[in-house]
């Protein structure tokens, strides 16, 4: 051993004192594989073990980081350990990045690792103390001044340092910029890596760069890049889902990972300003897609498991979205540079996931209650409810584009308004069987038809203006057509109700009630009817019209039913007027009101707007049978006190009727001056106000003819053709002013319902004619003939001149 005592080692096989022997002298390292024995005398360790074994890279691949640790011997590189070194110890030259051979080594080493047992701290930490144990203890050497100054002369002073030249930093290899990449420490790793892309660049003559060792291959650093950019992008992308997933316990920590994810994004975009754009990498633009992603993922996972059906779906949707937003606005977007534009991105990214969401939703066959609940969230929800609680602001290119193209909502808005035009009908017309059932019952029944029909239609009609005013248009004219539709199918009903010959043994207050009932659906859905037309496009009139139309029809045929019923049961006080024991007994005009004022009672169950029509139809009724009997001639005054106990007697009439009628609350004013109108051309003695009160007829009923003057002057028994002619001649030029003008509507007639005989022409006869005695062209009944030409007997022929 004489390298050993040299050393100052005493034997091994000698044990000093106070220590323990060792239990073999095998040598400890003879197990560990991958060394292998070396020809030639190497020498010894300092433990005595020989040195004839040295390791391969292939046979240390399987071992563990320790033991590859002892084979490599002392980090290459590492401060105060001598120049670098490679892998395999070799020295590097200055400033000259390791081989990147050792890449491939972790990769192996990570998949053998991966597929293997994990090695525990403890067995780790056992052995390096058994590594240390066969390394023995490192010998103490003299210093230089112990080996000049001898014993017990004092030592000089040392020399002055001399300051030594900062140290070049040296560049990590491809293993720590991986192990700085899985550290998420992303900045500085992407540092390394453009560091390590311009050494590839000068060394394939693209730029100038430090120089390259002998044997460094170009391709395999360029590999490495794209290896290393590719787990920085694993990194990075899986940073923003996580990020988004919530601020959890190190939100401090996560908000530190975004802003290195931002400096990366920033450098990223600098480099590729130098590289140029066939090379550049757009780690921005993957970032934005990266965003997207994440957003995508997060939606699909809150959708599915809501409640409710696709209007629960997008309920949870919208929770979802405010609750990422509000992370990125107070946690994320601050973290990010501020030229990224952070909160946009985000916005857009999870802007253009909903619309991924809502169009493949859309493209389903939906059922008509969630493509409207589709089409609110779409037009009024997401607009009001999410982005505007958001900061449109930050965006930078302006607004957001349409969650579904316009194509995609009309088809929507179409299905709608087809599946709502379809179920409306049948179920318009169910609706309608089903009340009319009830029509020819004599039970105690009440009709719903108008809130059921207005409930069906109200449901759509309503909904569709919330989503958008032009499919609020759309569903309106749908609807008015549907209820036209249905409007001219209830008239035909009702008209079959009332023509059917078994309806009339209905009780009377049965019969009366059902029609009634029928009147009743008018105002509501004339009403309905108004209302889609105003909200509809101009296209609604005519439907509107029709609704209109079929609603008056029925109107008048019930109230024409019902006034029938009335006046049948009233003619019998009718027949007694103007007759003799009418001037002194007021007992028909008081039948007439008792019976009037008994059915009012029953006929004030019906709504307002019919019941003011009918009530007005009823008083002016009333006032033609009244008026009728007067113009027929029935009654003829031969003296002043008897016209004028005729007219005292008609204004008396008239003052009761205009009490009951008011007390009916009809709004017929314009009927109370005809009969003290009447009574006054009886009255009067002078031609000229008889011709004023004769215009004043004619210029307030416009539908008066000279026939029903004339017949009112026979009542009076002015038989005078001079006089006749004068006050007719006022109707006759009222009428000749008045021969272009429309005719009077049909609420305002009055003569026209009164038909009067043929007029009659007053004889200008001398004293005494043929064999006519004198005394019987004296009576005033045969003074005036009609004027109707008798038949010729067929037996005799006319004479000729």
């Amino acid at each position: 051993m004489p390298i050993l005592k040299s050393l100052g080692v005493a034997d091994p096989k000698v044990p000093r004192a106070g220590t323990l022997p060792l239990r073999s002298s095998r040598n400890p390292f003879e197990d560990i594989p991958g060394l292998e024995e070396e020809s030639g005398e190497l020498g010894t360790l300092p433990n005595g073990t020989s040195c004839h074994r040295r390791a391969t890279l292939e046979k240390l691949a399987g071992l563990s980081p320790f033991r590859l640790g002892w084979a490599q011997g002392r980090r290459a590189g590492s401060p105060g350990d001598g120049p670098p070194r490679s892998f395999l110890g070799r020295v590097l030259p200055p400033g000259l990045r390791r081989s990147s051979a050792d890449f491939g080594l972790l990769a192996r080493l990570q998949g053998t690792r991966a597929h293997g047992d994990e090695e525990g701290p403890g067995e780790a930490a056992r052995r390096l103390a058994f590594l240390r144990l066969g390394r023995g203890p490192k010998p103490r050497r003299a210093s230089l001044a112990e080996r000049v100054v001898p014993a017990g002369e004092a030592a000089p002073e040392p020399p002055p340092k001399v300051p030594e030249p900062p140290k070049m930093k040296e560049p990590l290899s491809v293993l720590e910029i991986l192990s700085l990449i899985q550290q998420r420490e992303l900045a500085r790793a992407d540092e390394h890596i453009l560091e390590l892309e311009a050494e590839e660049l000068a060394s394939s003559g693209g730029a100038p760069g430090p120089p390259v060792a002998e044997g460094a291959s170009g391709g395999r650093r360029a590999r490495d890049v794209a290896l290393l950019y590719e787990a920085l992008q694993r990194e990075l992308w899986a940073l923003v889902r996580e990020t988004l997933a919530g601020p959890g316990p190190g939100a401090g920590a996560g908000a530190g990972a975004v802003a290195q994810l931002g400096q990366v994004l920033v450098q990223e975009e600098a480099a590729d300003g130098r590289r140029g754009p066939g090379a550049a990498r757009k780690l921005r633009a993957r970032w934005a897609e990266a965003v997207a992603r994440a957003a995508r993922e997060r939606l699909e996972a809150a959708a599915p498991g809501a409640p409710g059906g696709l209007a629960g779906q997008l309920e949870a949707l919208r929770a979802r979205l405010l609750e990422d937003m509000a992370v990125v606005r107070g946690r994320l977007a601050p973290a990010y540079p501020t030229g990224l534009g952070a909160f946009g991105v985000y916005l857009r990214g999870y802007h253009g996931a909903l619309a991924e969401w809502l169009g493949a939703s859309a493209r389903r066959r939906l059922p008509l209650a969630d493509r409207y609940a589709l089409l609110h969230w779409h037009n009024q929800v997401y607009p009001r409810e999410v982005l505007g609680l958001v900061d449109m602001v930050a965006l930078e290119n302006g607004e957001l584009g349409p969650l579904l193209s316009p194509g995609t909502l009309r088809g929507l808005e179409d299905e709608c308004v087809t599946d709502v035009k379809a179920q409306t009908r049948a179920a318009l017309l169910r609706v309608l069987q089903e009340d009319e059932e009830h029509w020819t019952d004599a039970a105690d029944w009440s009709s719903s038809l108008a809130q059921d029909v207005c409930e069906l239609l109200e449901e759509h009609t309503e909904r569709a203006p919330r989503i958008s005013q032009e499919f609020g248009e759309r569903m309106a004219h749908c609807c008015l057509g549907g209820l036209a539709e249905f409007l001219q199918s209830f008239q035909q009903r009702v008209e079959r109700f009332h023509e059917h010959p078994g309806i009339r043994e209905l009780p009377s207050d049965t019969y009366i009630s059902r029609t009634i009932s029928l009147v009743n659906c008018g105002p509501p859905l004339r009403a309905l009817a108004e209302r889609l037309a105003r909200v509809g496009p101009p296209e609604s009139e005519p439907a509107r019209e029709a609704s209109a139309s079929s609603l008056d029809r029925v109107t008048r045929l019930c109230h024409r039913v019902l006034a029938d019923m009335l006046f049948q049961e009233l003619q019998p006080y009718f027949n007694k007027l103007m007759r003799r024991k009418w001037l002194s007994s007021p007992e028909a005009l008081d039948g007439i009101v008792g019976t009037l004022g008994a059915q009012a009672l029953a006929l004030r169950r019906m709504q307002d707007e019919p019941y003011q029509a009918l009530v007005a139809e009823l008083h002016r009724r009333a006032l033609v049978e009244y008026v009728r009997p007067l113009l027929r001639g029935r009654l003829h005054c031969r003296s002043a006190r008897t016209r004028s106990r005729v007219a005292g007697r008609l204004r008396e009439d008239a003052a009761q009727l205009q009490r009951l009628f008011r007390r009916l609350e009809s709004q017929a004013s314009w009927l109370d001056a005809v009969v003290p109108h009447l009574a006054e051309v009886l009255q009067l003695e002078d031609t000229p106000s008889i011709q004023v009160e004769v215009g004043v007829l004619v210029r307030d009923y416009p539908d008066i003819r000279r026939k029903h003057v004339a017949a009112l002057l026979d009542v009076r028994g002015l038989h005078n053709t001079a006089t006749r002619q004068e006050i007719l001649a006022v109707a006759r030029d009222l009428e000749l002013c008045e021969g272009g003008a429309l005719p009077p509507p049909r609420d305002r007639a009055f003569f026209s319902d009164i038909p009067v005989p043929r007029p009659s022409f007053c004889l200008s006869l001398p004293l005494s004619v043929g064999r006519l005695p004198l005394s019987r062209l004296a009576r005033p009944s045969l003074a005036c003939l009609p004027l109707r030409p008798r038949p010729l007997s067929p037996s005799r022929p006319r004479a000729q001149r």
